[in-house]
């Protein structure tokens, strides 16, 4: 499944960067969600539940870490560095639905639902993303 920008994070991204409201920090933070949920425009923080077993902790995505370039005529692309989490066993079997992205303030700039869910069981099992999000002409 492709990702998702819900309308509060177009809403926020769109006040940053017309300098309505000037941003804490521009550093963002990467969270799994464990619900079965798949987000949808009004996805709120609320909508998700993020993971808090297996030893997780959210990601910081700091703000110069991005690469943005243009993909084709059409569109613009952000990615950043893959972030691995190695999981510790502990908590019982977690399903993971996927990741969303988050300011500050906790409202939801980006999510995204994984194509098959990924289940942490073991010590030592891992899981990686490459967070990419593209804008591009309609």
């Amino acid at each position: 499944m492709a990702g998702i920008v819900p309308t509060v994070g177009e809403d926020r991204i769109l006040r940053r960067a017309l300098g309505d409201i000037t941003p804490v920090s521009f550093n963002l933070t990467l969270k799994l969600f464990v619900n079965d949920y798949t987000p949808v425009d009004g996805s709120v923080n609320g909508s998700f539940t993020e993971m808090s077993t297996q030893g997780y902790a959210a990601k910081t995505l700091t703000a110069a870490s991005w690469t943005v370039a243009q993909n084709g005529a059409t569109k613009a692309e952000a990615t950043y560095a893959q972030q691995t989490w190695t999981f510790d066993g502990t908590g019982g079997v977690t399903v993971i639905y996927g990741y969303y992205i988050v300011d500050e303030d906790g409202v939801v700039l980006m999510a995204e639902r994984f194509a098959s869910s990924y289940t942490a069981t073991n010590n030592g099992d891992i899981l990686r993303i490459t967070p990419t999000h593209t804008l591009s002409k309609a």
